[in-house]
């Protein structure tokens, strides 16, 4: 296969759409196949587009973006240990000298989302080599998924780094940034042919994990509104804000999906907190997400949840919370932004105080605040020893990518007539005692969404699509500025916080091992 000059290109992997757990990750290692003799029958075809999902499931293996997005917003701080490096305080202040040392920090992310894409490109250029015969429909299909899995990758980019090559076909070039308005233009194409092409079934009758008309219209709207949002511009190509709200109420209307009642069994160690039975990773609220495994090894079999590990509070196991490298403590405002009788309050973050944990590692812990994130927190069982085998590279909870309620605060924020019934139905399923509302605001919608995905990687994309001017205001207000430990004598105040923020418009830096790749092509982001 080529290979680009500025990502890493790995050969197809194999793995398995018929089991939750159990992948198969293998590659394609026949010396007689090349890329004009291998897309030759159906069979070849899918396992090409396995190896596209599998490029979702590596993804953030050796980088931690969900967990990174809390650290971004103004739900979590760094956290980490007290004698570790200061990478996660340096983007949690959005201040390079805080950890000048960390100029390539999100590297194999960067790697990660290019080598899913190359696959893509790869499958999407030769599906015309594929004899069909009768199973053409599936050629529409599997040019929707990848399609998807395309968009997904380019839509983390664009909003992680907005100038990124845009690459639709397999290349060696050196290719440089794009304007952002085409890449967004180009996810909205790819989706708008998923949301299409994919067909009409209902939840149930697709492999978890799988890409849906329904998740390809989710994401769509997700686009939409990011991109208004942020650019302040009311159309993307050909989606406005009434298409966008026509999927969603499309999934909304015809999908299956729908909310689990208790909040709490979405989460495995909420699950064992309040004894109820977990829901599983294949109930009707998962909408989207990516599939993970427990079967790895440190020989380059990688098929985990490798970001899990950061967000387990610091070196002790407490049943039912494995250890973990301490990394985004939760602000104590946002445990106090609960009401009391919000479920999501225990279902979403630890607190070593209230559920009476007897944590005595605080000291090894930087920016300790009494408060961890629990939806992904790694598990132990009652003698505190790991659930799985390795706990480091062994996780394998899904992450859900996109929920159900996701589906109806957008179609609510969107201007649905029905967004104070989709509100309610959100709201009460959190707080059963909650009286009904009859209208609601873009302001309440918002509030909401904070509540209902912390721990999600959704909060800081949500600040960051009202404008930079907002998101710096919003985050530097709602952090207790007193907990920054960055190794300097002073860290910043709420004012130079916020300056700090706007200074990077909400942009993290380009890896710079990337950078020196492409021979000066791609040029860094200002305020790094």
């Amino acid at each position: 296969m080529k290979k680009y000059r500025i990502i890493i290109i790995a050969l197809i992997a194999m793995i398995s759409f018929n089991s939750c757990k159990k992948f198969l990750t293998t590659e394609l290692t026949d010396p007689t196949q090349t890329n004009t003799t291998y897309y030759k029958t159906p069979d070849q075809a899918y396992t090409a587009l396995v190896g596209c999902y599998n490029g979702l499931n590596l993804i953030w293996n050796g980088a931690a973006i969900p967990a990174e997005l809390e650290v971004f917003s103004d739900n979590c701080f760094g956290g980490t240990g007290s004698s570790d490096g200061y990478g996660w305080e340096m983007i949690d202040e959005f201040n390079k000298s805080v950890s000048p040392s960390d100029v390539s920090m999100h590297s194999s992310a960067w790697k990660g989302y290019y080598q899913a894409i190359y696959r893509c490109n790869m499958l999407l250029q030769n599906l015309d080599q594929v004899s069909w015969g009768s199973n053409i429909a599936l050629k529409k299909q599997y040019k929707a998924e990848a399609k998807f899995i395309r968009a997904f990758c380019y839509f983390d980019m664009v909003r992680l780094w907005e100038k990124v090559p845009l690459i639709t076909t397999p290349t060696s070039a050196n290719v440089p940034q794009t304007d952002p308005a085409l890449t967004y233009a180009q996810i909205m194409s790819d989706l708008r042919y998923a949301s299409d092409s994919l067909p009409a079934d209902v939840y149930t009758s697709v492999p978890s994990g799988r890409v849906t008309k329904w998740a390809a219209e989710s994401l769509l709207a997700r686009a939409y509104l990011f991109y208004s949002g942020y650019y302040g511009t009311a159309s993307i190509g050909k989606e406005t804000a009434a298409t966008a709200l026509a999927s969603v109420e499309d999934v909304i209307a015809h999908s299956g999906h729908g909310l689990v009642s208790d909040f709490n069994t979405l989460w495995p160690a909420a699950s064992i907190g309040k004894n109820v039975t977990y829901a599983g990773e294949t109930n009707k609220e998962v909408v989207f997400s990516i599939k993970y495994s427990s079967t790895q090894d440190y020989n380059g079999n990688i098929t985990g949840n490798g970001w899990m590990v950061m967000e387990g509070i610091r070196e002790q196991s407490i049943y039912p919370y494995q250890y973990g490298w301490g990394g985004c403590t939760v602000d104590p405002k946002l445990w106090n932004a609960f009401d009391s009788k919000d479920t999501r309050r225990f279902a979403s973050i630890i607190s070593i105080v209230d559920e009476n944990l007897a944590f005595t590692k605080s000291a090894n812990n930087r920016e300790y605040t009494g408060y961890f994130l629990k939806k992904y927190s790694p598990l132990c069982d009652k003698n505190n020893v790991s659930v799985v085998t390795d706990f480091q590279i062994g996780q394998y909870q899904d992450y859900f990518a996109i929920r159900y309620s996701d589906v109806l605060l957008m179609a609510a924020e969107l201007g649905s007539p029905n967004a104070a019934n989709y509100y309610n139905i959100v709201h009460q399923r959190a707080i059963p005692s909650a009286a009904a509302v009859s209208s609601v605001t873009k302001a309440d919608i918002l509030a909401e969404r904070r509540l209902e995905f912390v721990g999600e990687g959704i909060r800081y994309w949500d600040l960051l699509r009202q404008g930079i001017a907002t998101a710096a205001s919003t985050i530097a207000a709602n952090t207790t500025v007193s907990y920054f430990s960055d190794g300097t004598p002073t860290p910043p105040t709420a004012s130079q916080f916020q300056a700090n923020i706007a200074a990077t418009r909400g942009f993290q830096q380009i890896p710079n091992d990337q950078i020196t790749l492409s021979s000066g092509v791609l040029k860094q982001n200002a305020g790094w």
